[in-house]
């Protein structure tokens, strides 16, 4: 077992040493993140490229790492925090703790190399850096058309009257690599970020009367919440003084690991929830195709598929980045009787026709902002909160992760796809796409396996033949599939 990169290690030369008593915001831009998520390799040949095509595997000894610090912990991550009634006692986070956890949420890049039997750290690397909740970025994708008319008003702020200058990325959870040597990195949990100065009798946070016009777009994403105090001390986290600042989170972001020049991309064509992963996979015809969980119970499972075709090789690289800036985003539809299809969310056509004509989305900006609201406008399935969604190239299945949902009351609409009420220990779907071609609009789906204690009748679980004694668990979360095909 090897220490290799832990909360706090330095990630480039001049990084401090760290001292938990003398943290600062500017030795944590310098070093390695905290809460690590999901993480990804990308293996480098001598020239210092990206060897395309290639996975984490093959006895490559040299790469980027990337890693996704999803939220930041102040009861274990400063020594005088306190709590208060079994609960964190926010009046004691200081201004100076706010800046070091903005600091250290986000993304690190870090080149390694195998030294030996061991892996190092590059820290003279060029490529080295963080990226936090203040990184300056940029966004593309419909919401930013000249042909959607007031797209960008949702996104425009005090202190951004373009509505395209973006700061930061946080609630990064899972995420995915791109065929074309990218990273890219899901924003999920993002409300807890909010802050508002209204609450009720029991201190908890509410939404004002100021709020009225958007109040079921900000509840439809559970804002506000009881999380970070950062709108204490800085106006673009505070609610009541930033309302769009909430509509510049909960996207994809495009990383170039081995360019720290441009800025990092925030993708609305792959719209706005709460993204637990970005598995990016090809077409039969060379379209990129991104499969995602919005991570709530009783939320839905999405997939954008772009207009454009990949093209291999690195001199096309750019060209490339700009796939998933124009495309195709659709919600999921589980039908009864094992068939399913993909439903279009886009303004003013097929499933979003008569909520566009009646006025509730007004543009395709909202609809992508809006997500949530327009897969429910759509009909699609709303299902056990997925998380992770994982396509197999070898088999050319998809496999989605539902973690639980305690919410499915026999109230809901029954589905098959979710079969259990009550769902604590979640399943697995398995999604044959027609053809079989990942951007097919029609499918073929199935319970691989419902979870739980096979030894317990009363949970009904489903569990192949070839199970061992012990094998059996509960929420699936993550999931990978290896070279040869085998889902972990």
């Amino acid at each position: 077992t090897q220490y290799f990169l832990r909360w706090g290690d330095p990630i480039v030369a001049d990084a401090p040493t760290f001292d938990p008593y003398r943290q600062t915001p500017g030795a944590q831009n310098r070093q390695f993140g905290y809460n690590n998520d999901y993480v990804a390799y990308f293996p480098m040949d001598g020239n210092g490229d990206f060897i395309e095509g290639e996975q984490t595997r093959g006895g490559n000894e040299r790469g980027l790492l990337c890693v996704n610090h999803e939220y930041a912990l102040s009861t274990m991550m400063f020594p005088d925090v306190e709590h208060k009634n079994g609960e964190v006692d926010l009046s004691s986070i200081e201004d100076w703790m706010v800046d070091v956890e903005m600091s250290a949420v986000g993304v690190t890049v870090v080149e390694i190399e195998k030294d030996g039997d061991k892996w190092r750290v590059v820290e003279d690397s060029p490529y080295n850096r963080r990226i936090n909740a203040n990184t300056s970025m940029t966004v593309d994708g419909p919401v930013t058309d000249k042909d959607v008319k007031d797209g960008l008003a949702r996104l425009k702020t005090s202190y951004d009257k373009t509505g395209k200058r973006f700061r930061g990325t946080l609630a990064n959870c899972a995420g995915g690599r791109t065929p074309w040597g990218t990273y890219l990195t899901a924003e999920e949990n993002f409300h807890f970020a909010f802050y508002t100065d209204e609450t009720d009798p029991d201190g908890l946070p509410v939404l004002g009367e100021q709020h009225n016009e958007r109040r079921e777009r900000l509840e439809a994403y559970k804002i506000p919440v009881q999380g970070y105090v950062w709108g204490r001390y800085y106006p673009r986290f505070n609610l009541d003084k930033e309302p769009n600042e909430p509509n510049r989170f909960g996207w994809i972001v495009e990383i170039d690991p081995f360019d720290p020049k441009p800025k990092p991309v925030k993708h609305t064509a792959l719209g706005r929830f709460f993204h637990e992963g970005a598995e990016t996979v090809l077409g039969n015809d060379g379209r990129a195709v991104v499969f995602s969980g919005d991570d709530s119970q009783l939320e839905y499972v999405y997939r954008f598929v772009s207009d454009g075709k990949y093209v291999p090789g690195k001199d096309n690289k750019q060209a490339n980045m700009d796939l998933l800036s124009k495309g195709t985003l659709s919600a999921a539809k589980f039908n009864d009787n094992g068939t399913g299809e993909w439903i279009v969310l886009e303004h003013g056509k097929g499933a979003l026709a008569e909520a566009s004509a009646a006025g509730e989305f007004t543009n395709q900006a909202d609809v992508l902002i809006d997500a949530r609201l327009a897969a429910k406008k759509a009909r699609a399935t709303m299902m056990d909160r997925p998380e992770d969604i994982q396509p197999n190239t070898k088999t050319k299945r998809v496999y989605v992760m539902l973690t639980n949902n305690t919410k499915r009351t026999p109230d809901h609409p029954k589905a098959n796809a979710n079969p259990r009420v009550n769902n604590k220990f979640g399943h697995i779907i398995e999604i044959i796409p027609d053809g079989p071609d990942f951007a097919a609009n029609k499918f073929k789906w199935k319970i691989l396996v419902l979870c739980g204690d096979p030894h317990r009748p009363s949970l009904k679980t489903n569990w192949n033949p070839a199970t061992s004694e012990d094998g059996w668990f509960v929420t699936p979360d993550n999931a990978a599939v290896d070279d040869q095909g085998r889902l972990w």
